[in-house]
């Protein structure tokens, strides 16, 4: 059998698998925002949670033990805990519009989320008892669509990666055969994406058609050595991702996707999964192709294709952030 050919969708987004929308709101004010994505059809989702201090809700629905094997969209959010609150406008901005369980008088959308610290990054968060999340989370679903910036967007907008600006990410891969996998990812890491040269990512190496604009192999080999903070810092960090695939998959096979793709973090950022991380990675099934192979098989392409368009997620999202305040972004000129 030849293998087939594989390389980024037109857009080089998640929203290259058929039937997956992304939309985005921030409040420029608050320095933080919320993402979700859609899918035009209930989708069958799982996650992988590896970091040491993750904030979710809803997640223990996707445990491949629990019943519900259809889910009506996905929330990554700036805020912290507040953040949360985001999921709720999502659910009752899509039951208005009749997606959702039929459970009784109104549909019943189920809407997994998590969330990343933000809320030292000096955006005003004085909001008293209205944080801004639950709107956030409506204008989201209002703005969704095929097409969407990277870089300060969505829950990416107040994000830090190291000790730069961290940001929005996505990228995609798609085979000949008709496989589709995308990954989506707020960045928002203690570890750094870039090697201590300060220019080159950890995940150089699997740039696609110069998205991250054709940079140089590093000069040099790299110290084990790491330059960590000292000190406290527990849970302001968490990278929060989503892969996404057209393969037709169970809860169960869903797992094993989310499991392979966290490689592609480990592949971008260093060190990752540590104690002060919430990082977890969720996937989704748009059910919409059924490989000519065995099933195992189909899983293992689209797994290997996920923690590779993860990493270069990752990448796309640091390399297209700028500056706000104190966080550089990493073309800022006066970075170096």
């Amino acid at each position: 059998m030849v293998n087939p050919k594989v390389g980024p969708g037109p857009r080089n987004l998640i929203t290259d698998v058929d039937g997956l929308m992304v939309g985005n709101a921030q409040d420029e004010r608050v320095r933080s925002g919320v993402t979700v994505v859609l899918p035009d059809s209930p989708a069958v989702m799982a996650v992988d949670a590896r970091g040491g201090a993750p904030g979710t809700r809803d997640i223990a629905a996707l445990d491949p033990a629990n019943t519900i094997d259809a889910f009506h969209g996905l929330v990554l959010s700036g805020g912290s805990v507040f953040g949360l609150d985001a999921a709720g406008g999502v659910t009752s901005a899509l039951s208005a519009r009749g997606v959702g369980l039929a459970l009784g008088p109104v549909a019943v959308p189920v809407v997994p989320a998590a969330i990343l610290f933000d809320l030292a990054n000096g955006g005003d968060k004085a909001w008293g008892q209205d944080p801004p999340y639950r709107e956030l989370g409506r204008d989201a679903v209002n703005a969704a669509a095929l097409d969407f910036p990277l870089g300060n967007v969505g829950a990416g907008y107040g994000a830090q990666a190291g000790a730069i600006k961290g940001g929005l990410g996505s990228a995609s891969a798609i085979t000949s055969d008709g496989l589709q996998v995308g990954a989506l990812v707020a960045v928002n890491s203690s570890g750094s994406v870039l090697m201590p040269d300060g220019v080159t990512p950890w995940a150089w190496a699997l740039e696609q058609d110069r998205e991250f604009g054709g940079l140089k192999p590093p000069e040099t080999t790299v110290s084990m050595a790491l330059d960590l903070p000292k000190g406290g810092f527990l849970a302001r960090n968490t990278t929060i991702a989503v892969v996404a695939t057209n393969l037709k998959l169970t809860k169960s096979e869903a797992k094993r996707l989310a499991i392979m793709a966290q490689d592609g973090l480990a592949r971008a950022i260093r060190p990752v999964h540590t104690p002060f991380d919430g990082d977890l990675v969720f996937a989704m099934s748009t059910r919409s192709y059924s490989a000519g192979e065995a099933a195992a098989l189909a899983l293992a392409r689209a797994g290997a294709l996920g923690a590779d368009c993860l990493a270069r997620a990752v990448v796309r999202g640091v390399l297209a952030a700028q500056t706000v305040g104190q966080l550089m972004g990493y073309a800022d000129p006066a970075r170096r």
